[in-house]
């Protein structure tokens, strides 16, 4: 806005500040703070609610279903997610709903008894650094902090973590792990290169060092032609490396989100070590809900169909927060902001030292968002610029009114950073 003068400044602060008015008068209250499916997405699911069945209990490889056992999943779930991992069938464990359940236990794993069968339990090794690529994804944060890890920010970049700092910090034997969502990044959306997974499987590290891959968006794409993305277990496999990467990837929001089911998958070593400890911890997953997945998509095939589904409702909320954000803010030289081709999320970035004024100031009109900073160790944005917007679960209508609400926000808290002002 350094283009404006005062004057012009001070009659768009003027516009600005009516139109607030006029939010607030209508009284929303509209929460877009969590990257949660839309009702819309998860009806599409809804013929699972009868599914398998009370006659069809039985699974193509003839187990029973109802019944204990089989502790790291039916056969045919393997085998769909071997598919989305991209990882050989008898290297997946199927768990329950949650991957971060199943991220949460693989650290506790790694804290108790060691990364593997011959390395130390993290928990002997004095101070554990974790490296956070940020923004990120907050509960990787928190479970980090909840094991009291130290976390190391590293930059995102275009293209991954940036890989000079990654490196260096890993030279450091304390630095057991990285956090990775390699396709449509939380928040930032970008897919990991070629380049940055490469540098990833070949760097030197403590050799209990362990990748945390989470694929969360693997088939999350907005467009029919996704960026290709390397397969992270052959490049590690490649460079002599393949106990290094933990993969990860559930189906909570290509299905129900609260009913899905996730999978784990690694090298043969690790799958080995980590099925003798799940066997411990219980008898077995809930296959009726894995059957009911299985009878539902039927194969990789059919997950895709079902995802051009979801593409078909995300794409105009993504082109409407694109279309706003271009209009208020695009010519003003205020923010910028990602464009995904894929995944649950927009990052947006403002003046620096504007974030959390931006957000409370739009909370104050009756629009809620991720807090500033969530996406951040500790919540704690370094130049409290990011803004996360997760614009999946709003209807169109709200999504519009809120994120014309976030944009005129920010150019009121802008202006006054221009005009050396400190309130509104």
């Amino acid at each position: 806005m350094n283009y404006l003068s005062e004057s012009e400044l001070i009659r768009l602060q003027s516009d600005l500040a009516v139109r607030l008015k006029r939010a607030k008068d209508r009284g929303y209250q509209l929460n877009i703070s969590r990257g949660n499916p839309s009702p819309e997405q998860l009806d599409l699911a809804n013929p699972m609610l009868s599914l398998p069945g009370p006659s069809d209990y039985i699974s193509k490889d003839n187990i029973d279903c109802r019944s204990y056992g089989i502790v790291d999943g039916l056969f045919e779930m393997k085998q769909l997610f071997a598919g989305i991992l991209e990882c050989p069938v008898e290297n997946i464990i199927i768990g329950g709903n949650s991957s971060l359940t199943m991220m949460h236990d693989a650290l506790f794993r790694a804290y108790q008894w060691g990364a593997s069968a011959s390395t130390i339990p993290w928990r002997k090794q004095g101070t554990i650094r974790f490296l956070c690529p940020s923004p990120g994804y907050d509960r990787h944060f928190s479970i980090t902090e909840l094991f009291g890890f130290e976390m190391l920010p590293v930059e995102m970049t275009q293209d991954g973590p940036n890989m000079d700092q990654v490196e260096a910090l890993c030279l450091d034997s304390s630095v057991k792990g990285i956090w990775c969502v390699p396709r449509y990044s939380n928040p930032t959306g970008i897919t990991y290169s070629h380049e940055v997974i490469n540098r990833l499987a070949q760097m030197e590290t403590a050799n209990d060092f362990r990748i945390f891959w989470d694929n969360a968006y693997a088939e999350h794409h907005l467009i029919l032609e996704p960026d290709p993305l390397e397969n992270i277990l052959d490049a590690c496999i490649k460079n002599g490396n393949e106990d290094r990467v933990l993969m990860f990837a559930s189906t909570s929001k290509m299905s129900l989100a609260g009913a899905g089911v996730a999978a784990i998958g690694a090298s043969s070593a690790n799958i080995q070590d980590a099925r003798t400890k799940i066997g411990v911890q219980t008898i077995g997953p809930d296959k009726i809900n894995q059957l009911r997945h299985m009878i539902f998509f039927e194969d990789l095939d059919g997950l895709r169909n079902h995802m051009h589904k979801h593409a078909r409702i995300l794409k105009p909320k993504f082109d409407l927060v694109e279309e706003i954000l271009q209009r208020e803010l695009g010519e003003k030289n205020i923010a910028k902001w990602s464009k995904p081709k894929g995944g649950y999320f927009i990052s947006l970035d403002v003046p620096n030292g504007c974030a959390r004024r931006v957000i409370a100031m739009t909370e104050e009109a009756g629009v809620t968002l991720t807090p500033a900073g969530a996406s951040f160790p500790h919540g704690l944005d370094p130049n409290d610029c990011n803004i996360r917007i997760a614009p999946t679960f709003p209807s169109m209508e709200d999504l519009g009114r809120a994120i014309e609400l976030l944009a005129i926000c920010t150019q009121l808290v802008a202006i006054n950073k221009y005009l050396g002002k400190t309130d509104n």
